[in-house]
């Protein structure tokens, strides 16, 4: 690892992209869990208590970020003003922090590393915790009426979980990052489960909830509001785009249909509905209406149509096989790039059934799994039958622009960078 001596601290005159090369060098370990060094830095920043802010936290192996999104949008047509922190970034490192909807400014985080650099001192930071004091730095600094912080990894060790939240949403629960979570959804679930706090409310929109979290809620006495328990919801009989919402405190009967996941809309619904009762159904519809998050099913192009979903793991691809069941009668033409260290045979088995041609790609990173891994990874000759394999995004697109027809449906997934990598290559 680089010391302070070897790397050369940037100063605030310095650009944005100076201070990420910088903050890369001095601690290149993209992970280590722990939240002792993130702490003591945060105490000395003061930042260790965001009140008056209420503290939104949102766990789970999927649907965080499209959570966050929505609940944002929430808040926003309610009058609040609203902090989010989220990660990773698709194409500027900005989209990491966002208030009032807006990306924050390479002013202002400039402005927030140099105070973190200034209060580290000898202590090592990590790429993500320095992006986690960050946001809090700016959002203390803005006295927000609500900051949401999206879990990066796990909840129990993960930087976010140094604050003390208000509520938490736990989305789902599914095997991802084994290597530091656990192999078992009782393992991950305890994992996760580490948000909650004594006598706060925990919206669980994971309808198979492990043992191990509600163990947990029991001895941190969280409130667990429940999916199939304390809240519901359904679509209305005879119609695709009303949803009915019903808890144990109240019941919207005609709310829209997001373009985000509904299950992650209802779990935010029932947050509302508990610690915001006096938002009324027509702001939560207009929130729900315009809640948008790039790379979530995001379309990009309509002829043909293209769609960009950051699909990773195996939960998240089911959620993406039940979606393109839509497009059933059209060609569906996938463009696949992954990382090694995901379960790419369980993810390219679950979408396997409803692609019609692949096209594989590397990935220009070193946990970029090759197009020859995908390759073999295809369940079956059938698939294999229909596959291009590509060095790189570009190249791929580009023979692809070559095949498709103006009815097809084209899917870009398996990774942020694939994603990101493919919205580079449509903005040259």
């Amino acid at each position: 690892m680089s010391t302070i001596s070897e790397v050369q601290r940037p100063g605030p005159l310095a650009s944005l992209d100076q201070w990420l090369a910088y903050l890369l060098a001095i601690h290149p370990t993209e992970i280590e869990m722990g939240l002792g060094r993130v702490s003591e830095v945060a105490r000395r920043m003061d930042l260790l208590c965001l009140a008056p802010s209420k503290v939104i936290t949102v766990a789970g192996t999927n649907g965080k970020g499209t959570s966050c999104a929505m609940l944002e949008s929430i808040l926003r047509q309610s009058g609040f003003t609203v902090g989010v922190y989220s990660s990773p970034h698709l194409l500027r490192y900005n989209e990491r922090v966002r208030i009032n909807q807006q990306d924050v400014s390479d002013a202002a985080l400039i402005d927030a590393f140099c105070a973190i650099e200034t209060a580290r001192a000898e202590i090592s930071l990590t790429f993500f915790e320095y992006a986690t004091l960050a946001g809090l730095y700016l959002f203390k600094a803005a006295q927000l009426d609500v900051i949401i912080l999206e879990v990066g990894l796990g909840g129990r060790l993960d930087a976010t979980n140094i604050i003390d939240s208000s509520a938490v949403i736990l989305t789902s629960i599914d095997l991802d990052h084994q290597e530091y979570l656990g192999d078992t959804r009782e393992l991950v679930g305890r994992e996760k489960a580490g948000v909650f706090r004594q006598h706060c409310v925990a919206v669980v929109g994971e309808p198979d909830l492990p043992k191990s979290v509600k163990d947990y809620a029991e001895y941190m006495q969280t409130e667990l509001c429940r999916v199939g328990f304390e809240f519901n919801y359904h679509l209305v009989d005879g119609e695709q785009n009303t949803w009915r919402f019903t808890s144990t405190q109240q019941t919207y009967e005609c709310l829209p249909v997001p373009s985000l996941p509904l299950p992650n809309a209802a779990s935010v619904v029932a947050l509302v509905s508990q610690v915001w009762p006096q938002i009324t159904e027509q702001q939560i519809a207009l929130g729900l209406v315009n809640a948008k998050l790039a790379g979530r099913l995001e379309p990009v192009q309509q002829q043909p149509l293209v769609l960009l979903d950051v699909a990773h793991n195996p939960h998240a691809a089911r959620y993406l096989a039940t979606q393109l069941q839509a497009y059933q009668g059209r060609r569906i033409v996938a463009l696949c790039g992954m990382l090694k260290d995901k379960d790419i045979n369980a993810v390219l088995t679950e979408l396997s059934p409803y692609i019609d041609q692949w096209n594989l790609v590397g990935l220009d990173n070193p946990r970029g799994a090759s197009a020859r891994v995908l390759f073999e990874a295809l369940p079956d000759d059938a698939s294999r039958n229909t596959a291009v394999q590509f060095d790189d995004i570009a190249s791929a697109w580009q023979a692809m622009q070559q095949r498709i027809a103006k009815d097809d449906v084209v899917i870009v997934f398996g990774s942020f960078y694939t994603v990101a990598g493919f919205k580079s290559v449509l903005v040259v």
